[in-house]
């Protein structure tokens, strides 16, 4: 939901860092991985009990996962590329919950879990979505050049780097954070699922 506000702000500048690390010789597909394994030390942090210092390496991680697009625009895109990132994406979005089930599993594993399935749930969603899109040639641009066509909804990118600093700055609030973020996220499934039926029932 906020994704498009926050990307017409931030696009500018990081197009012009995306500029400056192709200059440097810097590949997207290095700044995936390296994002993904920012995310992965947050993981570890927040396991330990380290939120605040888990928070700052969500920050980084997620900064790598606007220059890696930039970067790419300013050299060149790959279908590669763009499975990359969204598999270590969700990958990063996995590893933060279970995170904070390891930090304190009697106190977070119940809505740990549930915010798990709701994160499956929605990336399939997602997914199925843009098969099914790539299918009819459809193309969007409303999340700007993707590799892959982008629905959106109620949570998507920010809402979740949003809650995920949330869980961080207030640990002991997890439980109940993660249950409605779940809800939310589930509603955004549901709402794909509807948009599909209208998009998708007639023969192609």
């Amino acid at each position: 939901m906020l994704d498009g506000a926050v990307r017409r702000r931030l696009d500018p500048l990081l197009d012009r860092l995306g500029v400056a690390l192709v200059r440097r010789g810097v590949r997207a597909d290095t700044i995936t991985i390296v994002g993904l394994g920012l995310g992965l030390a947050a993981a570890g942090l927040i396991a330990y009990r380290f939120y605040l210092a888990g928070a700052v390496m969500i920050l980084l991680s997620r900064l790598c996962d606007g220059l890696d697009g930039a970067v790419a625009r300013a050299s060149r895109r790959t279908d590669f590329g763009g499975f990359l990132d969204i598999v270590l994406d969700f990958a990063f979005y996995g590893a933060v919950p279970l995170a904070f089930i390891v930090a304190d599993p009697s106190a977070n594993g119940l809505a740990g879990a549930f915010l798990l399935f709701s994160f499956y749930v929605n990336g399939s969603s997602f997914l199925a979505y843009a098969i099914m899109a790539e299918k009819r040639a459809m193309t969007t641009s409303v999340r700007g050049a993707k590799s892959l066509y982008f629905t959106t909804g109620l949570a998507e990118a920010t809402e979740t780097i949003i809650v995920f600093l949330a869980f961080c700055l207030f640990p002991a609030w997890f439980p109940p954070l993660a249950a409605v973020f779940a809800v939310v996220c589930l509603y955004t499934a549901v709402s794909r699922i509807v948009l599909a039926r209208l998009s998708f029932l007639e023969p192609r």
